[in-house]
């Protein structure tokens, strides 16, 4: 804030009676109302408005206690920020400023008043403490509502909240979901947590835009990652199933197993926003005999076992509401290697007193269980009449009957069976169809 003039080395202080020729009397609509003993040569020098006030060119010309006097009106709030400005007016060359800010909503206050005063230096000296020091949450969103509009001398302030160029952010992107998407140690475990979800924050659609578009590229980098992980858990499957580990090294790769499962779940997520998970399903439908076999044979913890339904669940879902189209074998294949499993552990889940903290860790609200019933309903219902049959006959047979509940698709088979030969003989009279005896 040194002067050009080299007039910040006056020995004048602020206050100083005797020397003052200028009062400068703060006002507000309260009724308060102070004096200030200035020096017109520091006014002057300092604040463009100060400098035409007392100038010659000035219309009127007020006194007070035998000085001029420039009145400044301001608003209650704002008062000790005037005040502290004019002290700001007298800070010599060699005085240092970072005591005079006392934080962040000081410095925004005093800032206020240098650009309407016209304070090139204070401006100047508060833009470059704001920009350099950390702000609050609260404090960042007074800078959004009061900074912008105050023109481009204090622009750099607003740097840290810039948007940023396409490039850049494809960069953090993919090296981002390189973390993502590894095994680090565990001590890196929550980094890679805050990847994931700051992965999902990027691609989500709220009251912003998703900060990264869902292009080609995008999606075949993330494809590549997927394909990875998937390499990865089924040789983790296939070692698990041959069981040629000792004890120690099992318990590991189950829990990298279960470790595994979470980081799909998560990957199944990424791959819902960037519409493309369609290979995400196909190779969970490659591997889910194998999977299944691994659970019954090497994994009894619940928890992993809830972790693969939940994994099942986006997967049936996804064939079930036909956002992957596969043939009706396959759609047939998923529900017969998949229904048996969910009702087994669904039973398991009912038999949970829920007195253990440990029991109460694993019990799950319903919609896990409401959403793959769905989903199973859903799919089965696609299904040609012959194999929904088929699938009904075995549910009616079964003991677990209540899970998952088939009634809807039982109701409906029902009908179009019974009015199959009529509705098709009506189409087959007009479309040249066959009829079925």
């Amino acid at each position: 804030m040194e002067s050009p003039h080299n007039k910040s080395n006056s020995p004048h202080e602020i206050g100083d009676r005797l020397t003052s020729d200028v009062v400068v009397r703060l006002r507000t609509e309260e009724g308060r109302d102070d004096w200030v003993y200035c020096h017109s040569e520091i006014l002057v020098d300092k604040s463009k408005y100060f400098a035409d006030r007392l100038s010659d060119n000035w219309p009127t010309c007020q006194i007070l206690d035998s000085r001029n006097c420039v009145e400044v009106y301001c608003e209650e709030s704002d008062f000790d920020y005037h005040v502290n400005a004019l002290r700001l007016f007298y800070v010599r060359r060699d005085g240092s400023l970072s005591d005079m800010w006392n934080g962040v909503r000081n410095a925004i206050g005093i800032l206020q008043v240098a650009v309407n005063l016209g304070c090139p230096q204070i401006i100047t000296a508060c833009v470059e403490y704001l920009e350099a020091v950390p702000w609050e949450e609260s404090e960042e969103e007074e800078i959004l509502k009061i900074i912008p509009g105050m023109g481009s001398q204090v622009e750099p302030i607003l740097a840290r909240l810039q948007p940023v160029n396409h490039t850049s952010i494809v960069k953090i992107f993919l090296s981002t979901l390189q973390i993502a998407t590894s095994s680090p140690p565990s001590q890196m475990n929550d980094l890679k947590t805050s990847a994931q979800e700051q992965l999902e924050y990027m691609l989500t659609e709220d009251d912003d835009a998703p900060l990264l578009p869902a292009d080609e590229g995008i999606k075949f980098e993330v494809l590549q990652c997927v394909k990875r992980m998937f390499k990865k858990f089924r040789y983790l499957v296939e070692s698990l199933y041959c069981g040629r580990q000792d004890s120690v090294s099992k318990t590991g790769e189950i829990q990298f197993f279960h470790s595994c499962l979470i980081d799909l779940s998560w990957a199944y997520q990424i791959l819902a926003k960037l519409e493309c998970v369609k290979d995400f399903v196909c190779c969970w439908m490659e591997l889910s005999e194998s999977i299944i076999n691994v659970l019954n044979l090497a994994i009894p913890l619940m928890e992993t076992k809830l972790k693969v339904l939940e994994v099942t669940a986006k997967v049936i879902e996804a064939i079930g509401y036909g956002t992957v189209v596969l043939p009706a074998t396959k759609r047939f294949h998923m529900v017969k290697v998949w229904l048996p499993f969910a009702r087994v552990v669904k039973s398991l889940m009912d038999t949970i007193s829920g007195d253990d903290e440990n029991d109460l860790a694993i019990k799950i609200d319903g919609e896990l269980w409401q959403s793959l019933e769905s989903a199973f309903v859903s799919l089965i219902l696609t299904l040609p009449s012959s194999d929904q049959a088929e699938i009904l006959t075995e549910w009616l047979a079964c003991k677990h009957i209540q899970y998952p509940d088939l009634t809807e698709a039982f109701e409906v088979w029902c009908y179009r069976s019974k009015v199959a030969k009529r509705r098709l003989a009506l189409l087959g009279g007009k479309n040249g169809l066959t009829n079925i005896e």
